[in-house]
């Protein structure tokens, strides 16, 4: 970061917390592989800042922090707490910790609710300011970039607003580069955000003033905005929105809706380029494939849903102008149109889906027409092509064209198995056997795995990889099943499950198959037909 680009009224600095607050997420816990992969990815999208953890912590910080990774523009930050009362900031063990990091920066979070001090710390009120002001003038003296988290300060504002401001103004004129606004429970309103944001750039520059929202009332990426707005130039949010609770201000929104829309705008400009802004949805889905979880389709500009028409009217409008239904060109975040197909679908649908695979076809042909009624047949029957592009294509290009017969599942048999081993553990372990026709040649093989799809996945590839070895890098990254209501006269016995596999390749190439059957490994057993299917025929 360069000096001119510190003091630029009109440059907002992105401060991403993912590492950190992300962390407070129920079933959410990085390792340090994680960390240096995702400190490396916002640095490649143009993040100023990357919270990278609280050294002394865990482990897993203390290892990140021991050997953090080399970056070619964003700051790792090292997060913290003020100095402790009664200790001076040279003896306080929890700062020590802090600044012996091998990072250029540091932020620092401490109370300004006047409450919290009065019943939490159980301190002087002037003693806690004198905490706040040492912390970051220590900070400064060690040659750090300084920042001051103000913990609840909307609340503590609303509450005493001599006292938050007398906080932040402590640690401003005692050196901090930034100071924090946090609306730390996540109750604040815009309106209030961004009349508290103006109020406080009185005393501090809007150039040293940053917002860190919580996503408690649904409105932490238009607080954000409204901060922004009233003249704070740092954003704290986190990828996807992952944090406690509700979660962060999601930067996966704040990001575009400031590059594309407010800065443009305002005159406002971020390290995110119009350039960069195409690896946004890249940078989404990368969290989630650490975690090992499905991405949100909902979410705004990066989810998979974000660009995606349906209603066969709407398609047609979309076909002729896609500015009639999308606020933004997908292409600009990295994303990509989708037209669905459905049982709401239409022609425009289907010749729609038919480009995109890459058979060209007639409009006028009457196999077009068929497709819909078939696609609206099987959606009655339990099948969902939404999701499922997989599926359809291979559908598509069998009533239009020859799809090889690559291979047959002749016959398949599980048995399920729960024992104790010689230990006095429980085990429960599944043995499928699978037989198929693979051209004129009959296999049979057997595999052992955790659950019946587990074990017949492994059985059927054991029986193709001699032929296909390119199956032998595909993968089984996500298996979601759902029991759809009985018809209405059965007696509840006879429901249809609907199973939705997503594979991938080595290459991280996700494609999603479906399969309907009353039996849940039947109904497996297709979609993963499909999916090896689709493979080989996009292998061919």
């Amino acid at each position: 970061m360069t000096t001119a680009e510190a003091v630029d009224p009109n440059r907002v600095h992105i401060f991403d917390t993912t590492l950190r607050d992300g962390q407070q997420t129920r079933g959410v816990d990085f390792t340090v592989a994680d960390k240096i992969a995702i400190a490396h990815a916002l640095d490649r999208l143009g993040v100023d800042y990357i919270e990278g953890g609280w050294p002394g912590a865990n482990p897993t910080d203390d290892r990140f922090f021991g050997e953090p990774p080399a970056l070619d523009r964003a700051r790792i930050v090292a997060f913290g707490m003020t100095r402790r009362p009664g200790r001076s900031v040279e003896n306080d063990p929890g700062l020590a910790g802090i600044f012996a990091a091998k990072v250029p920066a540091v932020c620092l979070v401490g109370k300004t609710w006047d409450f919290h001090v009065d019943v939490a710390l159980e301190i002087e009120r002037d003693e806690n300011v004198a905490m706040i002001s040492d912390s970051m003038a220590r900070a400064v003296q060690l040659g750090r970039e300084a920042m001051f988290d103000c913990e609840h300060f909307f609340d503590g504002y609303k509450a005493n607003p001599d006292y938050a401001l007398s906080c932040a103004v402590a640690a401003y004129k005692a050196g901090a580069r930034w100071v924090v606004l946090c609306d730390t429970n996540g109750g604040t309103l815009p309106h209030e955000i961004e009349r508290i944001v103006t109020e406080v750039s009185a005393h501090v520059p809007g150039t040293h003033l940053g917002i860190h929202t919580h996503e408690d009332t649904g409105n932490s990426v238009a607080n954000s905005l409204a901060a922004i707005r009233a003249g704070a130039r740092q954003v704290q949010g986190t990828i996807n929105g992952l944090g406690e609770r509700c979660g962060n201000a999601n930067l996966m929104s704040v990001i575009p809706n400031l590059v594309l829309k407010m800065g443009p705008e305002m005159g406002l400009t971020c390290g995110v380029t119009r350039e960069k802004l195409k690896h946004l949805t890249w940078v989404s889905r990368l969290l989630d494939d650490r975690l090992n979880r499905s991405p949100n389709p909902h979410l705004g500009y990066v989810g998979s849903a974000a660009f995606a028409h349906k209603g066969g009217l709407h398609v047609s409008a979309v076909q002729k102008d896609p500015k009639t239904y999308e606020h933004i060109d997908p292409v600009l975040v990295g994303n990509e149109r989708q037209i669905l197909v459905s049982d709401q679908a239409g022609r425009s649908n289907i010749l729609a889906r038919f480009a995109e695979i890459g058979v060209e076809i007639d409009p006028k042909n009457p196999k077009v027409q068929r497709l819909v009624e078939v696609v609206k047949e099987r959606e009655f029957q339990g099948y969902s092509y939404d999701s499922a592009e997989a599926s359809f294509e291979l559908l598509a290009r069998r009533l239009v064209e020859e799809v090889p017969d690559f291979f047959v599942i002749d016959r398949w048999r599980v048995m399920d198995e729960r024992r104790f081993n010689a230990r006095g553990d429980l085990v429960i372990e599944s043995e499928a056997t699978a037989t198929l026709l693979v051209g004129e040649e009959r296999r049979h093989e057997v595999a052992v795995g955790n659950g019946p799809v587990n074990a017949l996945d492994t059985a059927i590839r054991k029986a193709l990889t001699p032929s296909y070895p390119g199956i032998a890098g595909m993968r089984l990254v996500d298996y979601k099943v759902r029991i759809l209501p009985p018809s209405a006269d059965g007696d509840g016995t006879d429901a249809v499950t609907r199973v939705m596999i997503e594979s991938a390749d080595e290459h991280g190439k996700t494609w999603r198959t479906v399969g309907v059957s009353p039996n849940i490994i039947d109904a497996s057993i297709a979609a993963l037909a499909d999916a090896l299917t689709w493979r080989l025929l996009k292998l061919r």
